[in-house]
């Protein structure tokens, strides 16, 4: 079902930005060669994936009008980024979290959002996806500019425990005094950063002891806790916690 339904928000993507350009693109004369650009300004052209990485994770100062440079990317950025071929991720802001892409016509907006959320719930059910799971997860949420609707569909199964594992396990080191997880969050990291610690908090610990990870989940629980109570929990002088 998901695979349908990644497939379906890819084609709409497909659809809705079929013939877009950025025609006055300039970019940048010491960053991309003059073909590169070229790329930028005409339709219907393909373009190396490799330039589309390249324009992707681009600054904004190098565009004219990054806004347009995107609509010009996405239906084969979308397909590239699903495919595993935008590697690394955490390298640079994925232009779309920089842009106002909500503010574009709405059936180019609902087509991004449909597209980001069909990737994520992919996701969730491979075990093996093409780039890690952090990276996927703060993409995502730096698109969407919050995690409300990643962990609102991040739902039990076994894969997405292992996932949400894997999660934890990188995250609570900073949870856990109260700093952001994250490198390449631009917009909503402040609310992003507690509403995970509630989260994590509430709805992690039993899907962690089920994976046999108690110390996980114990401390996934003291993400609920204020700050002091969280230090002063018995926790820390358990043989587990010292262990």
């Amino acid at each position: 079902m998901h695979a349908t339904a990644l497939e379906t928000a890819l084609a709409d993507i497909d659809t809705v930005f079929n013939g877009f350009a950025s025609p006055g693109e300039t970019a940048c004369s010491v960053c991309d060669l003059p073909e590169e650009v070229a790329y930028l300004r005409t339709p219907y052209v393909r373009i190396p994936v490799d330039v589309v990485r390249q324009y992707t994770f681009q600054v904004s100062n190098h565009f004219d009008d990054q806004d347009a440079a995107m609509r010009r990317l996405l239906p084969q950025g979308a397909r590239a980024l699903v495919a595993g071929e935008m590697e690394p991720l955490g390298l640079g802001f994925h232009g779309l979290a920089v842009v106002d892409w909500r503010a574009w016509p709405a059936e180019q907006s609902a087509a991004v959002e449909a597209f980001v959320l069909a990737w994520w719930r992919d996701v969730l059910t491979d075990p093996e996806p093409p780039y890690s799971i952090l990276e996927i997860f703060e993409l995502c949420a730096s698109i969407l500019r919050s995690v409300t609707p990643l962990l609102d569909r991040w739902h039990p199964s076994p894969v997405a425990d292992a996932h949400l594992a894997r999660c934890v396990d990188w995250w609570l080191g900073e949870l856990l005094v109260d700093r952001t997880p994250f490198g390449w969050f631009l917009h909503g990291e402040e609310a992003a950063v507690p509403e995970l610690r509630t989260w994590l908090s509430s709805h992690a610990p039993d899907r962690l002891r089920a994976q046999g990870e108690p110390d996980l989940a114990t401390r996934a629980h003291l993400l609920g806790l204020p700050y002091d109570e969280r230090w002063d929990h018995p926790y820390w002088t358990s043989a587990s916690a010292t262990n």
